[in-house]
């Protein structure tokens, strides 16, 4: 498939027009990437518009469902989704929409908090994913923490990274500022690079090469700079009041709810203590500070991994 623009029809996730327009990424792009062996699944949002997932370890397995944010994909999780499996686990990693090997369609308005909610909804319930494990960082915690508040039954516990669900009542960092105006306005918008700058480790030629993969041109960026400026930072913003409806679920929330945030990142810091306070199910939990950067699935995967299995009840 070349990635040209494709027609879809548009799914419950996306708005405006009658019909999306879609990039595809080549599947050339994802040859022989480093430390990412894991054979592509795909599903079928609309006509011609698919979401790419990792689908690793044994059917039967609890399912662990890592959500990576941005302007990551899947590639995120490489080094921890063969030590959980090996657990035992089913390991679920889908890249969002209009990142990694999923469909990119092709205009900012096509992207918005809820769409992207309601993707992963529709993604979850074809899978009919139960008695879920969130993993869930960055991006990938807006929507994950939103889809377990509004979706509690599924899910059976949270372990939460360097991420949050802000609801436009409190000052963004002064680090995410300047990342939003750069992802909004920079004319140069290298991503491999962007991902090595959040992480503490220096990531190889090959690995920033991979984060790149799916990006062959500006057009195919067009959700990784759009997603800063669609965090609800007001409180009237339309996601603002969803959040804090997520956060009134999550205030009586008794199942295992972890945080594992990181030492080193600017964005998110502290931003922990919050969940450790507010949620009942987080605690009396061990809530361990693991090493690295924004981006510790690079810095950590280990002890994360480690983490994650034992959370679930077993051992590596």
């Amino acid at each position: 498939m070349t990635s040209g623009a494709l027609p879809a029809d548009r799914s419950s996730g996306s708005r405006g027009r009658a019909a999306l327009r879609i990039l595809r990424t080549p599947d050339e792009r994802f040859a022989d990437l480093p430390g990412y062996p894991f054979a592509p699944h795909y599903h079928e949002l609309g006509a011609a518009f698919r979401l790419h997932y990792v689908d690793e370890g044994p059917r039967d397995g609890a399912i662990v469902l890592m959500l990576h944010g941005e302007p990551t994909w899947s590639y995120l999780y490489r080094h921890m989704i063969p030590r959980v499996a090996a657990a035992g686990l089913r390991v679920i990693a889908p890249d969002l929409v209009g990142f990694g090997r999923s469909d990119k369609p092709a205009l900012r308005s096509d992207y918005g908090f809820s769409g992207q909610v309601a993707w992963i909804r529709g993604f979850i319930e074809a899978l009919d994913l139960q008695q879920i494990t969130l993993v869930c960082q960055d991006w990938g915690s807006l929507i994950g923490l939103r889809l377990a508040a509004e979706h509690e039954h599924r899910f059976a516990r949270i372990v939460l990274a360097n991420g949050g669900l802000p609801t436009g009542e409190s000052e963004m960092p002064f680090a995410w500022k300047v990342w939003e105006r750069f992802a909004r306005l920079s004319p140069w918008f290298p991503i491999g690079r962007i991902v090595a700058s959040g992480t503490r480790r220096r990531l190889s030629a090959a690995e920033r090469a991979a984060y790149d993969a799916p990006f062959p041109t500006n057009a195919h960026k067009v959700a990784a700079r759009t997603y800063p400026s669609l965090v609800p930072v007001r409180r009237d913003d339309p996601e603002s009041a969803a959040n804090r409806r997520a956060w009134d679920v999550l205030r009586a929330w008794r199942k295992p709810f972890i945080t594992c945030f990181s030492d080193g990142d600017p964005i998110t810091r502290g931003a922990d203590r919050r969940f450790r306070t507010e949620v009942p199910g987080a605690r009396g939990l061990e809530h361990p500070t693991l090493r690295g950067g924004h981006f510790l699935q690079e810095d950590d995967p280990e002890r994360f991994a480690a983490l994650i299995v034992a959370a679930c009840g077993r051992t590596q």
